[in-house]
């Protein structure tokens, strides 16, 4: 580790990190419990709550507004579950985690990778997004796409945790990289469905309402050949861990229309969230409708 992060300015990261690395300690219930009273603690942050709160209106009209802010404190509380589950991704050893995960699909995805195109596994934005990753890796060699995180400290400790137990990290922003993984025959998992008003933005339909979606996933598949495998991950109820769920590679994709395409993908996304509603991510304000304090 750099002497720079001895600063001070990196002293409460550490203390972060000190407290996350301890909490790995915990019995795995523990943890949970831990998780869901962390989260109750971030319910002040205000623009967040806020932006859960109309997503949740948005995507689940049926909801009633007493039922509406259940499901925000639920998402909240599985927030505060994700933060400390970092913990068991950068430090749980293998044969822990094993006994919390159950896989289904598997099956999926070596047909995919028989192909030997590489395959993109794509997934959404949930809670369970950094713990999945590290529980497919004790089933599968993959490469990953992230976002680098803008704090230093982080980033390098996270960099670090993702080089010892995936084969690459790629930042978010690196098609070629990502292509020349895909050339090499190794899947790479791939999530996009946060909103994006770049280049290939378009408004399309997600539970039913316009919102800015990247249409890439056609055009990386299209520049590939590299079948497509949607790939999920649940946190299941009580102490019984998380079910990891590879599907059948997607037919005839991609299609002739991006914009279908995309479509498509965000139909998947809906079962899969529908399933457990809380653990998607609603704090990121995925319509663009939410203006900064």
């Amino acid at each position: 580790m750099r002497y720079r992060f001895l600063k001070p300015r990196y002293w409460n990261i550490w203390l972060l990190l000190g407290f996350i690395r301890m909490a790995v300690l915990l019995p795995y219930a523990w943890q949970l419990a831990l998780g869901r009273g962390l989260g109750r603690l971030l319910r002040p942050a205000k623009r967040r709550w806020r932006i859960t709160v109309m997503n949740l209106q948005r995507c689940f009209p049926e909801l009633d507004g007493p039922a509406n802010l259940a499901l925000a404190k639920k998402h909240f509380e599985s927030l505060g579950i994700a933060f400390l589950e970092i913990g068991l991704c950068w430090w749980g050893k293998a044969e822990r985690l094993r006994r919390l995960v159950q896989i289904e699909g598997l099956e999926n995805l070596q047909a995919a990778r028989a192909l030997d195109r590489g395959v993109i596994l794509v997934a959404g934005h949930f809670t369970t997004l950094e713990i999945g990753g590290r529980l497919l890796g004790l089933y599968t060699d993959f490469h990953l796409m992230y976002r680098p995180s803008q704090n230093a400290l982080i980033e390098s400790v996270m960099r670090r945790s993702r080089e010892r137990h995936f084969d690459r990290a790629i930042p978010r922003q690196d098609v070629r990289l990502m292509l020349k993984s895909l050339k090499e025959g190794k899947p790479v998992w791939y999530a996009p469905d946060q909103g994006y008003r770049g280049r290939h933005s378009e408004m399309i339909p997600f539970f039913g309402i316009p919102a800015p979606t990247n249409t890439a996933l056609s055009r990386l598949a299209r520049a590939s050949g590299a079948p497509v495998v949607p790939f999920f991950v649940e946190r299941l109820p009580g102490t019984r861990g998380y079910k990891l769920t590879l599907d059948p590679m997607l037919t005839d994709f991609p299609g002739g229309d991006t914009v279908a395409d995309a479509l498509r993908v965000n139909r998947l996304l809906e079962k899969q969230i529908r399933r457990a509603p809380e653990q998607y991510l609603w704090s990121h304000d995925r319509f663009k409708v939410v203006p900064r304090d």
